[in-house]
Protein backbone atom coordinates (compact mmCIF):
# COMPACT_ATOMS: atom_id res chain seq x y z
CA UNK A 1 0.00 0.00 0.00
CA UNK A 2 1.42 3.34 -0.96
CA UNK A 3 2.65 5.88 1.93
CA UNK A 4 -0.10 7.91 0.68
CA UNK A 5 -2.70 5.88 1.41
CA UNK A 6 -1.32 5.09 4.77
CA UNK A 7 -4.05 6.85 6.44
CA UNK A 8 -4.42 5.19 10.29
CA UNK A 9 -0.72 5.95 10.39
CA UNK A 10 0.04 5.47 14.10
CA UNK A 11 -3.07 5.05 15.62
CA UNK A 12 -3.86 2.09 17.75
CA UNK A 13 -6.29 -0.52 16.92
CA UNK A 14 -6.99 -3.77 18.96
CA UNK A 15 -8.00 -7.21 17.39
CA UNK A 16 -9.43 -10.25 18.60
CA UNK A 17 -9.03 -13.80 16.65
CA UNK A 18 -9.31 -17.21 17.29
CA UNK A 19 -11.33 -19.57 19.71
CA UNK A 20 -11.46 -19.96 23.38
CA UNK A 21 -10.99 -22.54 25.34
CA UNK A 22 -13.30 -23.43 28.64
CA UNK A 23 -12.22 -25.78 31.54
CA UNK A 24 -14.28 -28.77 31.41
CA UNK A 25 -11.74 -30.64 34.29
CA UNK A 26 -7.94 -30.19 34.54
CA UNK A 27 -6.81 -31.66 30.89
CA UNK A 28 -9.87 -31.28 28.88
CA UNK A 29 -11.25 -28.05 27.38
CA UNK A 30 -14.38 -26.95 25.01
CA UNK A 31 -13.68 -25.13 22.09
CA UNK A 32 -15.00 -24.01 18.38
CA UNK A 33 -13.33 -24.64 15.03
CA UNK A 34 -12.61 -21.10 14.80
CA UNK A 35 -8.86 -20.81 12.92
CA UNK A 36 -8.71 -17.03 13.37
CA UNK A 37 -8.40 -16.53 9.40
CA UNK A 38 -10.44 -13.53 9.78
CA UNK A 39 -8.51 -11.96 12.81
CA UNK A 40 -5.22 -12.41 10.70
CA UNK A 41 -6.37 -11.09 7.31
CA UNK A 42 -8.06 -7.80 9.41
CA UNK A 43 -4.69 -7.43 11.28
CA UNK A 44 -2.40 -7.57 7.93
CA UNK A 45 -5.08 -5.13 6.41
CA UNK A 46 -5.05 -2.24 9.10
CA UNK A 47 -1.13 -2.75 9.40
CA UNK A 48 -0.74 -1.79 6.16
CA UNK A 49 -2.94 1.21 6.45
CA UNK A 50 -0.20 2.25 8.84
CA UNK A 51 -1.81 1.35 12.09
CA UNK A 52 0.13 0.33 15.41
CA UNK A 53 -2.12 -3.30 15.87
CA UNK A 54 -1.78 -5.46 19.01
CA UNK A 55 -3.43 -8.73 17.76
CA UNK A 56 -5.10 -11.46 20.29
CA UNK A 57 -5.05 -14.93 19.37
CA UNK A 58 -6.62 -17.93 20.84
CA UNK A 59 -5.28 -21.43 20.71
CA UNK A 60 -4.93 -21.56 16.67
CA UNK A 61 -2.93 -24.77 15.61
CA UNK A 62 0.06 -22.61 13.58
CA UNK A 63 0.19 -19.03 15.80
CA UNK A 64 0.31 -15.92 14.08
CA UNK A 65 3.90 -14.50 13.34
CA UNK A 66 3.45 -11.15 10.96
CA UNK A 67 5.60 -8.72 10.86
CA UNK A 68 5.08 -5.28 12.52
CA UNK A 69 2.11 -6.43 14.41
CA UNK A 70 2.33 -7.04 18.04
CA UNK A 71 1.03 -10.41 18.85
CA UNK A 72 -0.63 -11.40 22.49
CA UNK A 73 -1.37 -15.38 22.75
CA UNK A 74 -4.18 -16.24 25.01
CA UNK A 75 -5.91 -20.29 25.02
CA UNK A 76 -8.75 -19.38 28.07
CA UNK A 77 -12.14 -17.15 28.17
CA UNK A 78 -11.21 -15.55 31.02
CA UNK A 79 -7.48 -15.26 29.79
CA UNK A 80 -8.89 -13.39 27.36
CA UNK A 81 -11.36 -11.27 29.44
CA UNK A 82 -8.39 -10.39 31.59
CA UNK A 83 -5.70 -9.21 28.92
CA UNK A 84 -8.50 -7.51 26.94
CA UNK A 85 -9.75 -5.32 30.21
CA UNK A 86 -5.48 -4.94 30.48
CA UNK A 87 -5.04 -3.60 27.10
CA UNK A 88 -7.60 -1.30 27.13
CA UNK A 89 -6.20 0.82 29.85
CA UNK A 90 -4.18 2.01 26.52
CA UNK A 91 -5.50 4.64 24.45
CA UNK A 92 -6.61 2.44 21.51
CA UNK A 93 -8.91 4.23 19.02
CA UNK A 94 -10.60 1.12 17.39
CA UNK A 95 -11.23 -2.51 18.71
CA UNK A 96 -11.87 -5.38 16.18
CA UNK A 97 -13.56 -8.50 18.34
CA UNK A 98 -13.65 -10.65 15.96
CA UNK A 99 -12.66 -13.89 18.04
CA UNK A 100 -15.42 -16.67 18.50
CA UNK A 101 -15.65 -16.42 22.40
CA UNK A 102 -16.98 -18.73 24.35
CA UNK A 103 -21.05 -18.80 24.98
CA UNK A 104 -20.90 -21.56 27.82
CA UNK A 105 -18.81 -23.02 30.16
CA UNK A 106 -19.21 -25.77 33.31
CA UNK A 107 -20.71 -24.33 36.17
CA UNK A 108 -18.11 -26.25 37.95
CA UNK A 109 -15.27 -27.72 36.23
CA UNK A 110 -13.43 -30.32 38.02
CA UNK A 111 -10.19 -29.61 39.17
CA UNK A 112 -8.37 -32.88 38.86
CA UNK A 113 -9.26 -35.23 35.61
CA UNK A 114 -12.67 -36.65 35.54
CA UNK A 115 -11.73 -40.39 35.23
CA UNK A 116 -12.42 -42.36 32.36
CA UNK A 117 -14.95 -45.58 30.98
CA UNK A 118 -18.44 -43.78 32.70
CA UNK A 119 -20.95 -44.85 30.65
CA UNK A 120 -22.77 -41.41 30.65
CA UNK A 121 -20.77 -38.04 32.04
CA UNK A 122 -23.52 -35.28 32.42
CA UNK A 123 -21.92 -31.43 32.07
CA UNK A 124 -24.19 -28.57 33.44
CA UNK A 125 -23.14 -25.56 30.98
CA UNK A 126 -24.34 -21.51 32.19
CA UNK A 127 -23.84 -18.81 29.67
CA UNK A 128 -20.78 -16.66 29.83
CA UNK A 129 -20.52 -12.87 29.78
CA UNK A 130 -20.74 -11.60 26.69
CA UNK A 131 -16.99 -9.70 26.77
CA UNK A 132 -18.13 -7.28 23.74
CA UNK A 133 -20.85 -5.50 26.17
CA UNK A 134 -17.83 -4.82 28.45
CA UNK A 135 -15.64 -2.97 26.01
CA UNK A 136 -17.64 -0.02 25.48
CA UNK A 137 -17.30 0.36 29.00
CA UNK A 138 -13.17 0.02 29.56
CA UNK A 139 -12.67 2.16 25.67
CA UNK A 140 -15.69 4.33 25.86
CA UNK A 141 -14.36 6.46 23.03
CA UNK A 142 -12.99 3.54 20.57
CA UNK A 143 -14.87 2.28 17.21
CA UNK A 144 -16.08 -0.86 18.37
CA UNK A 145 -16.83 -3.31 15.08
CA UNK A 146 -18.22 -6.81 15.97
CA UNK A 147 -18.75 -9.95 14.34
CA UNK A 148 -21.92 -11.96 13.74
CA UNK A 149 -21.05 -15.30 12.18
CA UNK A 150 -23.69 -18.33 11.17
CA UNK A 151 -22.99 -21.44 9.89
CA UNK A 152 -25.37 -21.15 6.95
CA UNK A 153 -28.44 -18.62 6.26
CA UNK A 154 -29.85 -15.87 4.30
CA UNK A 155 -29.09 -11.88 4.67
CA UNK A 156 -31.97 -10.99 6.31
CA UNK A 157 -31.32 -13.62 8.59
CA UNK A 158 -27.63 -12.62 9.53
CA UNK A 159 -28.63 -8.98 9.73
CA UNK A 160 -31.23 -9.82 12.31
CA UNK A 161 -29.01 -11.17 14.34
CA UNK A 162 -26.68 -8.40 14.03
CA UNK A 163 -28.79 -5.69 15.08
CA UNK A 164 -29.52 -7.91 18.17
CA UNK A 165 -25.68 -7.79 19.36
CA UNK A 166 -25.48 -3.82 17.72
CA UNK A 167 -28.23 -3.17 20.91
CA UNK A 168 -26.24 -5.30 23.04
CA UNK A 169 -23.09 -4.20 22.95
CA UNK A 170 -23.25 -0.52 21.58
CA UNK A 171 -21.03 -1.60 18.36
CA UNK A 172 -20.59 1.17 15.51
CA UNK A 173 -20.09 -1.30 13.05
CA UNK A 174 -20.57 -4.99 12.49
CA UNK A 175 -19.36 -7.89 10.06
CA UNK A 176 -21.94 -10.28 9.87
CA UNK A 177 -21.42 -13.57 8.10
CA UNK A 178 -21.90 -16.91 6.98
CA UNK A 179 -20.45 -20.03 5.70
CA UNK A 180 -22.47 -21.37 3.54
CA UNK A 181 -23.28 -22.03 0.88
CA UNK A 182 -20.68 -19.58 0.24
CA UNK A 183 -18.99 -17.33 2.22
CA UNK A 184 -20.41 -14.15 2.16
CA UNK A 185 -19.97 -10.61 4.59
CA UNK A 186 -22.00 -7.56 5.16
CA UNK A 187 -20.97 -4.46 7.19
CA UNK A 188 -23.27 -2.84 8.52
CA UNK A 189 -23.42 0.82 10.65
CA UNK A 190 -24.88 1.50 13.80
CA UNK A 191 -28.35 2.31 11.94
CA UNK A 192 -28.23 -1.52 10.28
CA UNK A 193 -27.63 -0.17 7.13
CA UNK A 194 -25.31 -2.22 4.72
CA UNK A 195 -22.14 -0.33 3.85
CA UNK A 196 -20.28 -3.36 1.62
CA UNK A 197 -20.63 -6.27 1.20
CA UNK A 198 -18.02 -9.25 0.33
CA UNK A 199 -17.41 -13.27 -0.64
CA UNK A 200 -14.07 -13.26 0.73
CA UNK A 201 -12.27 -12.43 4.01
CA UNK A 202 -9.57 -10.12 2.96
CA UNK A 203 -12.35 -8.24 0.68
CA UNK A 204 -14.32 -7.72 3.32
CA UNK A 205 -11.16 -6.68 5.47
CA UNK A 206 -10.64 -4.11 2.88
CA UNK A 207 -13.86 -2.32 2.68
CA UNK A 208 -13.78 -1.77 6.66
CA UNK A 209 -11.01 -0.32 6.18
CA UNK A 210 -11.55 2.40 3.80
CA UNK A 211 -15.17 3.04 5.88
CA UNK A 212 -13.14 3.39 8.89
CA UNK A 213 -11.23 6.31 6.99
CA UNK A 214 -14.28 8.65 7.60
CA UNK A 215 -14.14 7.74 11.54
CA UNK A 216 -10.97 7.55 12.66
Amino acid sequence: MAARNRFLKGKRVLITAGPTWVPIDGVRVISNLSSGAMGRALARTFARAGARVTLLEGPVPNAADIPGIRTIKFSFYDELGRRLKQELKKPYCCVVHAAAVADYRLSKPSRGKLPSGKKRLNLKLVPTQKLINKIKRWRPACCLVGFKLLPAGQSRMVRAQACRLRKESGCDLIIANVLKPRYQAWLLDSKENVLARADARPGIAKKLIHTLKERL
